[in-house]
């Protein structure tokens, strides 16, 4: 599907597809839209969990050629899932969980790297935040190999929530991050676990790091700032999947 394939805009057409239960990835609404569209617009986002993103009329006449009245929206490729929904059923299938949580990884190939790497170490889930994440599109689906169409994908209102979530469900969180004294090798990756990821440029958010049970380094030898985050991913989850198979 091209990308352009994706779009729906105009006040019924944008309405229809949300009360038909299609997945909304976000919306864009335009700026100084008040009154009853709004309102109806913000509710529905709270229920159905879409961002909503307010931008000048400028943006949207760059999107859209047609009459979009101020409204545009990206129908998701893939669906979209909660966490407290998949959980039960990893346990159920008596499965040691392995969750990726994203947090800030904004480019789109970046992102299907991370899904096609997880789904092949045997991840069951990768935890998005409703805001500031990549989105699902034709390049994130192609780089994925396929990957985003088997791997549940779950968008929450925030990763600490998320992260919080696991906790309570008896799940360890770990995190990578540069200071940390431990290798990634010496982790015990058997264990019901999840691992946060960070942005490409900031890494994982110090309140998050904060709230991990444990923190782990990547070992390099060479002096570039850091492995890119796709091929980060990778390494842990390898290392993951290579401690699983050899207990």
């Amino acid at each position: 599907m091209e990308e352009q394939n994706l779009l729906i805009y105009g006040r019924h057409p944008v309405l229809d597809a949300i009360e038909s239960g299609k997945t909304i990835d976000k919306l864009l609404l335009q700026q100084g839209t008040r009154g009853d569209l709004e309102k109806e617009i913000r509710q529905l986002s709270k229920m159905h969990g879409f961002p909503v993103q307010v931008v000048p009329k400028e943006k949207l006449n760059k999107i859209v050629r047609g009459n979009h009245q101020g409204i545009v929206g990206f129908i998701s490729l893939v669906p979209y899932y909660k966490l407290e929904d998949v959980l039960p059923g990893i346990f159920e299938r008596s499965q040691t969980p392995l969750l990726v949580l994203l947090d800030g990884v904004t480019d789109v190939r970046n992102f299907g790297a991370i899904a096609r790497s997880a789904e092949l170490a045997g991840a069951q889930a990768i935890v998005t935040s409703l805001k500031g994440s990549a989105q699902i599109n034709a390049d994130a689906m192609k780089t994925s190999a396929g990957a985003l169409s088997k791997i549940p994908v779950c968008r929450e209102t925030s990763i600490m929530a998320a992260v919080e979530l696991l906790q309570l469900s008896g799940i360890q969180v770990f995190a990578s991050d540069l200071q940390a004294e431990k290798a990634v090798f010496e982790m015990d990756f058997t264990q019901p676990m999840a691992i946060i990821i960070g942005s490409e440029g900031e890494g994982v958010q110090s309140a998050l790091l904060r709230k991990a049970d444990e923190l782990f380094i990547i070992p390099q030898v060479g002096t570039t700032d850091s492995f890119n985050v796709s091929v980060a991913t990778g390494i842990i989850l390898y290392e993951a999947m290579r401690q699983r198979i050899s207990t």
